[in-house]
């Protein structure tokens, strides 16, 4: 039974998902040996890491990093979100099919591609995906001083990212793109990963029940296990507030890129997303299921390019024979 349980969870995944098979334990914790000291059976009696504890979860997450994308120095303050590496790589390759889709069915890779990463965190963990994966170029911008620093010291430290990621400081905590994108600029796709909750209360409420699933404990004030500053988990209106002041700002920036794209947490929100997009008149959306595990979600894309400006695009900035 619970091989059939891992089965069903792990092809959730993206076909190319690197994390589709079970974690090969041995193999991480050769990577990186301090992880051997979290590993416990679980209730089925297999050797797991013991999602519960955020220690523990970091350094799953520094061992993938290492042992599939090949990136030795990863580390950040633990007071800022620590991201499970499946579902962000789930993201990253579905932008890459929306691109594939839009491009004769061939996937553009390598430095001509530039992606924009709104709130790229601490951690900086979709640009070093996608830089690895399909050596695409990235801009990640964070309103968090500290985690723009944070995201900077990785790419310094890591051979394979230098050159590929520019980290900048978002000074207006209002803006998404303005002070960013510049008019000459052309990026190819936008990613982010907005906060969804409203409020510290809301947040904590949330950390309670997350932490009660993973480890089928009570607890009153819970120690999350993917952390998390205020800013990455928190914004004034919620999901809801962050995607609609997100897409209507988008509309200044359309001529300047392809496909602007976000997560959706919420099934809720979608009827109010879909209204907005039409209002602003975008060319095409495009609505793409997501889910690791138990968690169900969404990528919501849209773009103001029409068919004339995709075609200049993609035969222009990405060269395709």
């Amino acid at each position: 039974m619970s091989n059939e349980k891992n089965i069903q969870e792990k092809t959730r995944l993206h076909i190319r998902n690197k994390n589709r098979e079970k974690y090969d334990l041995e193999a991480l914790v050769n990577a990186v040996p301090e992880l051997k000291n979290y590993i416990k059976p679980n209730k089925y009696g297999e050797n797991s890491v013991d999602f519960a504890n955020p220690d523990a979860v970091k350094l799953l997450n520094k061992a993938l990093l290492n042992y599939y994308y090949g990136i030795e120095n990863w580390d950040f303050p633990s007071e800022n979100l620590t991201p499970p590496i499946p579902g962000r790589a789930d993201y990253l390759h579905y932008i890459a099919d929306l691109l594939t889709e839009n491009n004769y069915g061939k996937t553009p890779i390598g430095e001509k591609i530039m992606g924009l990463d709104i709130g790229v965190g601490a951690s900086c963990i979709y640009p070093i995906i996608g830089a690895t994966e399909y050596g695409w170029n990235f801009i990640g911008t964070d309103i968090n001083e500290n985690s723009v620093e944070s995201a900077k010291k990785i790419v310094e430290e890591n051979e394979s990212l230098k050159g590929k990621i520019q980290i900048k400081l978002q000074e207006d905590s209002t803006q998404f793109f303005s002070g960013i994108i510049s008019e000459e600029d052309q990026i190819d796709f936008t990613i982010c990963n907005p906060p969804f909750h409203s409020s510290t209360e809301e947040a904590e409420k949330g950390s309670r029940r997350k932490v009660k699933n993973l480890s089928g404990k009570k607890v009153v004030k819970p120690t999350l296990n993917f952390a998390g500053i205020s800013s990455e988990l928190i914004y004034e209106g919620g999901e809801h507030t962050f995607i609609h002041n997100m897409i209507s700002e988008s509309k200044n920036f359309g001529k300047n890129c392809y496909w602007f794209s976000t997560l959706v947490s919420k099934q809720s929100n979608m009827k109010g997303i879909y209204r907005l997009l039409n209002e602003l008149e975008v060319v095409n959306i495009k609505t793409i299921p997501i889910g690791t595990g138990n968690k169900s979600s969404r990528i919501i894309a849209w773009t103001f390019q029409d068919k004339d400006e995709q075609k200049s695009w993609k035969d222009g900035r990405w060269k395709i024979e």
